[in-house]
């Protein structure tokens, strides 16, 4: 169970947590949340679908990174891509709200929390948390970067899904793979965009789209599918 605490420099001075990536720590799911400030780098490396949250329905996007359930083809010796999503990239931190007093109101300020039960937390190694003067240490500086990135996207999350909904860009997508060794995978559930519809686009629907900057998103997302291969050649390759 998580233990989270809110990150200061006194309680979490010696606090170190082990960033690599490998058979201990292999991160060993098959996808990960992606925000819309993180898809153009994203689209690179990955597959992007939606899914819709089981609780509220809503679309979500993520980063295909396996086959099957608690499968990561990406690590090997280490995580293969140029870019590593924010959310695995922020480790055991994540972003809390803390009330606090500003010009006389009450208002619900971001801070950074650290669960301490999170196995890569620990005191004897790893990347330090803050430097022996108190300041945040070249680690935490980067975390902070990933969180901002997860911050600024969920603002912009459900307008991105809005405008596609809107203009009917979102369908329903099977994947259905055969390995070179004749296995076969199905994976449902998962969404994308109509490549037809979104290519129609015109007058204000297109103009929404372009001065929104989801346009640039949109064809983002679509090209990314062509990881898909990369998927599917990484786990022919798993026992060579």
């Amino acid at each position: 169970m998580a233990d989270h605490s809110i990150l200061d420099n006194k309680n979490h001075k010696d606090l170190k947590v082990i960033t690599n990536f490998d058979g201990e720590f292999a991160e060993k799911n098959n996808s990960a949340l992606i925000f819309p400030t993180e898809i153009k780098n994203a689209q690179r490396d990955y597959p992007i679908l939606f899914i819709k949250n089981p609780e509220t329905g809503q679309f979500q996007s993520v980063v295909l990174l396996g086959l099957v359930a608690n499968e990561n083809l990406y690590i090997k010796a280490g995580w293969q891509a140029s870019y590593i999503p924010a959310m695995i990239t922020k480790g055991p931190f994540t972003i809390g709200f803390e009330e606090q007093e500003v010009n006389g109101e009450k208002v619900k300020q971001p801070i950074i929390a650290i669960d301490l039960d999170n196995p890569r937390v620990n005191k004897m190694k790893g990347e330090a948390v803050f430097q022996k003067n108190g300041e945040a240490s070249p680690y935490l500086q980067q975390v902070n970067q990933s969180l901002k990135a997860l911050y600024d996207g969920s603002q912009l999350n459900q307008e991105m899904f809005d405008v596609f909904i809107k203009n009917e860009l979102i369908e329903p997508v099977a994947l259905n793979i055969e390995l070179n060794n004749g296995d076969n995978i199905s994976l449902e559930g998962n969404y994308t965009l109509n490549e037809e519809k979104l290519s129609k686009l015109s007058g204000d629907a297109l103009n929404e789209m372009h001065t929104s900057g989801f346009l640039r998103i949109a064809y983002f997302i679509t090209a990314s599918l062509g990881n898909i291969q990369r998927l599917i050649d990484f786990k022919n390759n798993l026992k060579k």
